[in-house]
């Protein structure tokens, strides 16, 4: 699987909060879709601005498949 880091595009996306991250805020993973991939970052990051990686459709779908196994 091939991931990019992708530093330009975090205020153009929009995100959510990952399902599986803490309720308390300190386990927050978020997800934002835009053309043909799907971008991933760790909030707590972003303050001090974080990576923003980003994952072509077939390999997201090829993970989220093997996590719901």
């Amino acid at each position: 699987m091939s991931v990019e880091q992708v530093p330009d595009h975090r205020h153009e996306l929009r995100w959510f909060k990952s399902s599986h991250s803490g309720s308390d805020g300190g386990d927050c993973v978020e997800v934002a879709t835009g053309g043909d991939a799907v971008y991933l970052r760790d909030s707590k990051a972003m303050a001090a601005g974080g990576p923003v990686l980003r994952v072509g459709r077939t390999e997201w779908a090829a993970f989220v498949a093997l996590t719901a196994e």
